[in-house]
Protein backbone atom coordinates (compact mmCIF):
# COMPACT_ATOMS: atom_id res chain seq x y z
CA UNK A 1 0.00 0.00 0.00
CA UNK A 2 1.20 3.51 -0.80
CA UNK A 3 2.13 5.40 2.34
CA UNK A 4 3.68 8.68 3.41
CA UNK A 5 4.29 10.24 6.84
CA UNK A 6 4.25 14.02 7.27
CA UNK A 7 6.04 15.64 10.24
CA UNK A 8 5.53 19.20 11.42
CA UNK A 9 9.17 19.63 12.47
CA UNK A 10 12.52 18.82 10.92
CA UNK A 11 14.25 15.46 11.31
CA UNK A 12 10.94 13.61 11.69
CA UNK A 13 9.96 15.34 14.91
CA UNK A 14 6.75 16.88 16.22
CA UNK A 15 3.17 16.02 15.37
CA UNK A 16 2.87 13.64 12.43
CA UNK A 17 0.22 12.30 10.08
CA UNK A 18 0.21 9.06 8.07
CA UNK A 19 -1.46 9.10 4.66
CA UNK A 20 -2.14 6.28 2.20
CA UNK A 21 -4.52 7.91 -0.28
CA UNK A 22 -4.97 11.06 -2.30
CA UNK A 23 -5.96 13.99 -0.09
CA UNK A 24 -7.30 17.27 -1.45
CA UNK A 25 -6.95 19.10 1.88
CA UNK A 26 -4.31 18.21 4.47
CA UNK A 27 -4.82 21.32 6.63
CA UNK A 28 -6.90 19.54 9.34
CA UNK A 29 -4.00 17.16 10.04
CA UNK A 30 -1.01 19.49 10.42
CA UNK A 31 -0.22 23.21 10.24
CA UNK A 32 3.19 22.92 8.58
CA UNK A 33 5.42 20.23 7.09
CA UNK A 34 9.18 20.26 7.60
CA UNK A 35 10.05 16.59 7.02
CA UNK A 36 8.58 13.51 5.35
CA UNK A 37 9.05 9.79 5.01
CA UNK A 38 7.84 8.37 1.69
CA UNK A 39 7.36 4.66 2.28
CA UNK A 40 6.31 3.53 -1.19
CA UNK A 41 5.43 4.63 -4.71
CA UNK A 42 5.66 8.14 -6.13
CA UNK A 43 3.81 11.08 -4.63
CA UNK A 44 3.10 14.60 -5.80
CA UNK A 45 2.86 17.24 -3.07
CA UNK A 46 1.06 20.53 -3.60
CA UNK A 47 1.60 23.73 -1.68
CA UNK A 48 -2.12 24.47 -1.37
CA UNK A 49 -5.34 22.45 -1.05
CA UNK A 50 -7.11 21.04 -4.12
CA UNK A 51 -3.81 20.24 -5.84
CA UNK A 52 -2.83 23.86 -6.37
CA UNK A 53 0.38 25.86 -5.92
CA UNK A 54 3.97 24.65 -6.07
CA UNK A 55 4.41 20.97 -6.92
CA UNK A 56 7.02 18.62 -5.49
CA UNK A 57 7.54 15.15 -6.94
CA UNK A 58 8.86 12.68 -4.35
CA UNK A 59 10.01 9.09 -4.70
CA UNK A 60 10.52 6.59 -1.88
CA UNK A 61 12.96 7.91 0.71
CA UNK A 62 13.49 10.14 3.74
CA UNK A 63 13.38 13.94 3.60
CA UNK A 64 14.58 15.44 6.93
CA UNK A 65 13.81 19.04 5.92
CA UNK A 66 11.85 20.74 3.15
CA UNK A 67 14.99 21.80 1.27
CA UNK A 68 15.51 18.10 0.51
CA UNK A 69 12.43 18.09 -1.71
CA UNK A 70 13.44 21.53 -3.05
CA UNK A 71 10.57 23.15 -1.21
CA UNK A 72 10.03 26.90 -1.27
CA UNK A 73 8.42 26.84 2.17
CA UNK A 74 6.95 24.43 4.73
CA UNK A 75 3.44 24.45 3.28
CA UNK A 76 1.96 21.17 2.03
CA UNK A 77 -1.77 21.48 1.41
CA UNK A 78 -2.65 18.39 -0.66
CA UNK A 79 -1.12 15.24 -2.10
CA UNK A 80 -1.84 12.36 -4.44
CA UNK A 81 -0.41 9.14 -5.82
CA UNK A 82 -1.56 6.87 -8.66
CA UNK A 83 -0.39 5.40 -12.00
CA UNK A 84 0.71 8.72 -13.25
CA UNK A 85 2.79 10.65 -15.76
CA UNK A 86 3.62 14.33 -16.21
CA UNK A 87 4.35 15.72 -19.67
CA UNK A 88 6.35 18.94 -20.02
CA UNK A 89 6.58 21.06 -23.15
CA UNK A 90 10.20 22.05 -22.51
CA UNK A 91 13.35 20.20 -21.51
CA UNK A 92 14.32 19.61 -17.89
CA UNK A 93 10.70 19.60 -16.70
CA UNK A 94 10.04 23.20 -17.63
CA UNK A 95 7.21 25.00 -19.41
CA UNK A 96 3.55 24.10 -19.59
CA UNK A 97 2.79 20.65 -18.19
CA UNK A 98 -0.03 18.13 -18.16
CA UNK A 99 -0.73 15.37 -15.63
CA UNK A 100 -2.21 12.13 -16.93
CA UNK A 101 -3.39 9.03 -15.05
CA UNK A 102 -5.07 6.92 -17.74
CA UNK A 103 -5.03 6.04 -21.43
CA UNK A 104 -5.54 9.01 -23.73
CA UNK A 105 -6.15 8.72 -27.48
CA UNK A 106 -5.48 12.41 -28.20
CA UNK A 107 -3.17 14.58 -26.11
CA UNK A 108 -2.97 17.44 -28.61
CA UNK A 109 -5.40 19.66 -26.69
CA UNK A 110 -3.16 19.59 -23.59
CA UNK A 111 0.26 20.47 -25.03
CA UNK A 112 1.82 21.24 -28.40
CA UNK A 113 5.13 19.41 -27.89
CA UNK A 114 6.78 17.16 -25.31
CA UNK A 115 10.45 17.53 -24.42
CA UNK A 116 10.54 15.93 -20.96
CA UNK A 117 8.50 13.54 -18.82
CA UNK A 118 8.22 12.17 -15.32
CA UNK A 119 6.83 8.63 -15.17
CA UNK A 120 5.62 8.01 -11.63
CA UNK A 121 4.54 4.36 -11.77
CA UNK A 122 3.72 1.41 -13.99
CA UNK A 123 4.66 1.07 -17.66
CA UNK A 124 3.57 3.59 -20.28
CA UNK A 125 3.58 3.37 -24.06
CA UNK A 126 3.80 6.73 -25.84
CA UNK A 127 2.73 7.22 -29.44
CA UNK A 128 3.86 9.91 -31.83
CA UNK A 129 0.38 10.48 -33.29
CA UNK A 130 -3.20 10.40 -31.96
CA UNK A 131 -5.14 7.14 -31.71
CA UNK A 132 -2.04 5.14 -30.77
CA UNK A 133 -0.32 5.56 -34.13
CA UNK A 134 3.20 6.44 -35.26
CA UNK A 135 6.44 5.86 -33.39
CA UNK A 136 6.09 3.97 -30.10
CA UNK A 137 8.17 4.58 -26.98
CA UNK A 138 8.02 2.23 -23.99
CA UNK A 139 8.81 3.97 -20.70
CA UNK A 140 9.25 2.62 -17.19
CA UNK A 141 9.21 4.58 -13.95
CA UNK A 142 11.77 7.38 -13.95
CA UNK A 143 12.66 10.89 -15.10
CA UNK A 144 13.33 11.81 -18.72
CA UNK A 145 14.75 15.37 -18.99
CA UNK A 146 14.78 15.40 -22.82
CA UNK A 147 13.25 13.27 -25.56
CA UNK A 148 16.56 11.61 -26.44
CA UNK A 149 16.32 9.85 -23.06
CA UNK A 150 13.34 7.83 -24.30
CA UNK A 151 15.03 7.38 -27.71
CA UNK A 152 12.57 9.79 -29.28
CA UNK A 153 12.81 10.75 -32.94
CA UNK A 154 11.15 14.12 -32.28
CA UNK A 155 9.23 16.01 -29.59
CA UNK A 156 5.80 14.80 -30.70
CA UNK A 157 3.74 12.74 -28.22
CA UNK A 158 0.05 12.61 -29.11
CA UNK A 159 -1.41 9.56 -27.32
CA UNK A 160 -0.49 7.21 -24.49
CA UNK A 161 -1.45 3.98 -22.75
CA UNK A 162 -0.57 2.62 -19.33
CA UNK A 163 0.01 -1.00 -18.31
CA UNK A 164 0.57 -2.41 -14.82
CA UNK A 165 3.89 -4.04 -14.06
CA UNK A 166 4.01 -7.69 -15.04
CA UNK A 167 4.01 -9.64 -11.76
CA UNK A 168 4.56 -13.11 -13.19
CA UNK A 169 7.92 -14.80 -13.17
CA UNK A 170 7.91 -16.30 -16.67
CA UNK A 171 8.56 -14.73 -20.05
CA UNK A 172 7.91 -16.77 -23.18
CA UNK A 173 7.53 -15.84 -26.84
CA UNK A 174 7.67 -17.62 -30.22
CA UNK A 175 8.76 -15.87 -33.41
CA UNK A 176 8.19 -17.06 -36.98
CA UNK A 177 9.81 -16.38 -40.34
CA UNK A 178 6.46 -16.35 -42.19
CA UNK A 179 3.01 -14.79 -41.63
CA UNK A 180 0.33 -16.81 -39.82
CA UNK A 181 2.93 -18.70 -37.76
CA UNK A 182 4.52 -20.34 -40.78
CA UNK A 183 8.08 -21.35 -41.56
CA UNK A 184 10.94 -21.54 -39.10
CA UNK A 185 9.96 -21.02 -35.44
CA UNK A 186 12.07 -20.30 -32.38
CA UNK A 187 10.98 -19.89 -28.77
CA UNK A 188 12.59 -17.34 -26.45
CA UNK A 189 12.49 -16.82 -22.71
CA UNK A 190 15.18 -14.15 -22.42
CA UNK A 191 16.47 -10.99 -24.09
CA UNK A 192 17.92 -11.10 -27.59
CA UNK A 193 20.35 -8.30 -28.60
CA UNK A 194 20.68 -9.66 -32.16
CA UNK A 195 17.83 -11.52 -33.86
CA UNK A 196 20.02 -12.55 -36.79
CA UNK A 197 22.67 -14.12 -34.55
CA UNK A 198 20.07 -16.28 -32.78
CA UNK A 199 17.34 -16.78 -35.38
CA UNK A 200 19.40 -16.57 -38.61
CA UNK A 201 16.73 -14.38 -40.17
CA UNK A 202 16.51 -10.60 -40.22
CA UNK A 203 12.72 -10.56 -40.43
CA UNK A 204 9.92 -11.63 -38.10
CA UNK A 205 6.59 -11.97 -39.87
CA UNK A 206 4.46 -13.33 -37.03
CA UNK A 207 4.75 -13.83 -33.30
CA UNK A 208 2.99 -15.47 -30.37
CA UNK A 209 3.60 -13.91 -26.95
CA UNK A 210 2.63 -16.43 -24.27
CA UNK A 211 3.93 -14.77 -21.10
CA UNK A 212 5.11 -11.31 -20.11
CA UNK A 213 5.50 -7.99 -21.89
CA UNK A 214 8.20 -7.58 -24.54
CA UNK A 215 9.65 -4.81 -26.70
CA UNK A 216 10.67 -5.31 -30.33
CA UNK A 217 13.36 -2.99 -31.72
CA UNK A 218 14.01 -2.24 -35.37
CA UNK A 219 17.81 -2.59 -35.05
CA UNK A 220 20.21 -4.79 -33.04
CA UNK A 221 21.23 -3.80 -29.51
CA UNK A 222 17.84 -2.30 -28.69
CA UNK A 223 17.90 0.65 -31.09
CA UNK A 224 15.48 2.18 -33.57
CA UNK A 225 11.71 1.95 -33.69
CA UNK A 226 10.06 0.23 -30.73
CA UNK A 227 6.99 -2.01 -30.65
CA UNK A 228 5.21 -2.96 -27.45
CA UNK A 229 4.22 -6.64 -27.33
CA UNK A 230 1.76 -7.97 -24.77
CA UNK A 231 0.44 -11.56 -24.57
CA UNK A 232 -1.45 -12.52 -27.69
CA UNK A 233 -1.16 -13.70 -31.28
CA UNK A 234 0.32 -11.45 -33.96
CA UNK A 235 -0.28 -13.06 -37.36
CA UNK A 236 1.53 -10.38 -39.36
CA UNK A 237 3.85 -7.49 -38.54
CA UNK A 238 1.10 -4.91 -39.01
CA UNK A 239 -0.63 -6.42 -35.95
CA UNK A 240 2.09 -4.93 -33.72
CA UNK A 241 2.14 -1.64 -35.63
CA UNK A 242 5.18 -2.50 -37.72
CA UNK A 243 5.91 -0.74 -40.99
CA UNK A 244 7.88 -3.76 -42.19
CA UNK A 245 9.03 -7.13 -40.89
CA UNK A 246 12.55 -6.09 -39.86
CA UNK A 247 13.27 -6.71 -36.17
CA UNK A 248 16.87 -6.46 -35.00
CA UNK A 249 16.50 -7.18 -31.28
CA UNK A 250 13.98 -7.62 -28.49
CA UNK A 251 13.86 -7.79 -24.73
CA UNK A 252 11.56 -8.41 -21.82
CA UNK A 253 9.86 -5.41 -20.28
CA UNK A 254 11.49 -5.03 -16.92
CA UNK A 255 13.02 -2.07 -15.07
CA UNK A 256 16.06 -1.27 -17.20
Amino acid sequence: MAKIIFYEDRNFQGRHYECSNDCADLSPYFSRCNSMRVMSDWWVMYERPNYMGYQYVLSRGEYPDYQRWMGFNDNIGSCRTYPYIIFYEDRNFQGRHYECSSDCADLSSYFSRCNSMRVMSDWWVMYERPNYMGYQYVLSRGEYPDYQRWMGFNDSISSCRTYPYYRGGNYRMRIYERPDFGGQMMEFMDDCPSVYDRFRYRDIYSCHVMDGYWIFYEHPNYRGRQYFMRPGEYRRYSDWGGYNSTIGSFRRMRDF
